[in-house]
């Protein structure tokens, strides 16, 4: 063969060699994406996350849901760990209605994960720490075992509030994002849920967490997320 013929079939070879052998090569995996209303897992606690802040690589669920570990997905893959939290949830205890219940925790999401704040229905949580619901105000909220439930604000408590008529909740979904929609569509986060007290789903009010987080981290104001 000629040199140009021979050089041609020797190009021919090389890159057929080196397309074999970067498709043997794993795929890459796509990050873990962190969103509104996934399930996680925390030392054997099953729940659901409630508010994912993109901007400070931060996410909320229910106090009472974390434990020894890293937080996970459903999966298992690490999606960050505990910050700060507070429970004083009661365990089997008639509740009065001027009892204040703190029950929040802020999750440190690690570098490698992917966020978004879209709950699973395709609106975008948005966050208003002033925004405060009223008896009789439409609501709803996301679990992963419940799915996105709606009904109205049965009553308004001391740093809490519960809701009825079609709002329920299951083990599992506590920590999920309760929230109203507002004329324009959107979907603003006014509480993560906390149990269910009598016949009622219960939530802790997001201007409560708002302020014990501002508190817990020593900060006045911070931009973005629940402290905003």
């Amino acid at each position: 063969m000629r040199r140009p013929v021979v050089r041609a079939f020797v190009a021919s070879v090389v890159t057929g060699m080196l397309a074999a052998w970067f498709a043997s090569l794993p795929a890459k995996a796509d990050p873990v994406l962190v969103f509104p209303g996934m399930e996680i897992h925390q030392g054997g606690h099953l729940c659901t996350l409630g508010y994912v802040d993109p901007g400070l690589r931060v996410a909320f669920t229910a106090g009472h849901c974390r434990g020894d570990g890293p937080v996970t997905d459903r999966d298992n893959h690490v999606i960050g760990n505990l910050a700060t939290f507070r429970d004083n949830t009661p365990n089997g205890a008639v509740v009065g209605t001027d009892q204040q219940i703190n029950d929040y925790e802020s999750i440190v999401l690690t570098s490698v994960v992917a966020m978004n704040n879209i709950l699973p229905g395709g609106r975008a949580l948005q966050s208003d720490p002033g925004l405060v619901v009223t008896p009789g105000e439409p609501v709803c909220h996301f679990g992963v075992v419940t799915g996105e439930t709606c009904g109205t604000v049965e009553a308004v408590n001391n740093g809490w509030f519960t809701m009825t008529n079609g709002a329920i909740s299951q083990k599992g979904d506590s920590g999920g994002p309760v929230y109203i929609i507002s004329p324009a569509g959107q979907a603003l986060i006014v509480g993560l849920l906390n149990s269910v007290w009598g016949n009622f789903p219960a939530a802790v009010s997001w201007q409560s967490i708002s302020q014990q987080v501002r508190d817990d981290v020593g900060v006045s104001h911070t931009a973005g997320g629940p402290a905003a």
